[in-house]
């Protein structure tokens, strides 16, 4: 007995599928960002408009059109992935804008003196004439650009191999249950929580006790930022190193080298560029310090490049004086407060795209 097929027989039905019907064009998310600052524009315009609240307005109506359009349009769970992203990227918005707005003002004050060379590269000073009584001042940033340069490169001279060493030993020597390791991990921590003004007050005491009063020099104050360093260079460094996997150790291990040829050819190259990150958030974390500096190595117009004697400038010092004791001229002080801000943020992403450079010119070939 055979089967016989049924003529024009109806076609079975295909379930729809969940996860793609009812789709909301690409660009719904612009729409309705760009809907919601309409509305919330015109709401404020009538009670009185704010940008703060404008911003604040627009999100909340934002994300209660886009969840209620997609659920009705998709579905809950689309609807509840709209609404989560939206947070996110408001979140996100909000964390910037300080930054962005930062940045901006820097920018829009400080250019016309930071791009300018004769502020650049001329030397501030004061002249006083006996005969006018007249006080006159000559603007100018190079001795706080080479006080700066001076004073942080000392700092990571000091605290870079200090920092990088204690984690090599934490990570590779030490047991984590061993006192020492304990004991180590907990100053780290501590250290990385005192205040800055400490470490000032703490230089500065230092070396009043050993070389007299008013002992300012650069030096002070490198070794008043070493105190702020090590424990971040340490944290990094300690990261990066357990990060570096144990199957390279143990292969290091069986072709019979050394423990330290081990850590010096494979564990540090490997971690080379994680080790350079960590080193360039401790400088930059320090190179705009204000107050250990100003107590340390208190503050000249005078060119000084001697770290040992003497007191020192530097930009965030130059920048914190301009606008706490202006000059006669008060509106030249303030634009190269300005300016000084400025050229501290340049020379940061300066070192940053050097550090960089040298990350991925030393990293292993496979890394690059």
């Amino acid at each position: 007995m055979t089967a016989t097929a049924i003529p024009n027989a109806p076609a079975p039905k295909r379930r729809a599928n969940a996860l793609t019907s009812g789709q909301l064009p690409r660009l719904f998310e612009l729409y309705s960002l760009l809907g919601a600052l309409i509305v919330a524009g015109l709401v404020l315009a009538i009670v009185g408009f704010n940008v703060v609240g404008w911003v604040v307005l627009a999100a909340i109506v934002y994300l209660l059109f886009v969840g209620i359009i997609s659920s009705v349009v998709e579905n809950r769970r689309k609807a509840v992935d709209r609404i989560v992203r939206g947070v996110v990227v408001i979140a996100f918005l909000l964390a910037i804008a300080p930054l962005i707005s930062t940045l901006l003002e820097v920018i829009l004050r400080g250019a016309a003196d930071a791009f300018d060379p004769s502020f650049v590269f001329k030397t501030g000073s004061t002249g006083f004439n006996a005969q006018t009584l007249k006080v006159t001042t000559t603007i100018g940033a190079w001795q706080s650009v080479v006080g700066t340069l001076i004073i942080t490169g000392i700092a990571t001279v000091i605290s870079v191999p200090i920092g990088i060493l204690t984690a090599v030993y934490l990570v590779e020597y030490g047991r984590p249950k061993a006192w020492m390791n304990r004991t180590v991990t907990f100053l780290v921590d501590v250290m990385t929580g005192i205040p800055s003004i400490v470490a000032g007050l703490f230089a500065f005491s230092l070396f009043t006790l050993l070389l007299g009063p008013k002992a300012f020099s650069g030096f002070s104050a490198a070794i008043a930022l070493c105190v702020l360093m090590i424990p971040i260079v340490v944290r990094s460094s300690e990261e990066m190193l357990k990060l570096v996997s144990m199957d390279l150790r143990e292969a290091s291990y069986a072709l019979g080298t050394t423990k330290f040829v081990t850590i010096t050819r494979i564990v540090l190259p490997t971690a080379i560029s994680g080790l350079i990150t960590g080193v360039m958030l401790a400088i930059a974390r320090v190179i705009g310090e204000t107050a250990p500096i100003f107590v340390a190595a208190s503050f000249t117009n005078n060119f000084n490049s001697n770290p040992f004697e003497n007191a020192m400038s530097t930009l965030p010092v130059m920048a914190y004086t301009g606008y706490k004791f202006p000059s006669t001229d008060i509106q030249g002080s303030y634009n190269s407060a300005w300016g000084a801000a400025l050229l501290l943020v340049i020379l940061v992403v300066i070192l940053n795209l050097i550090a960089r450079l040298i990350a991925r010119l030393f990293a292993p070939k496979g890394l690059r």
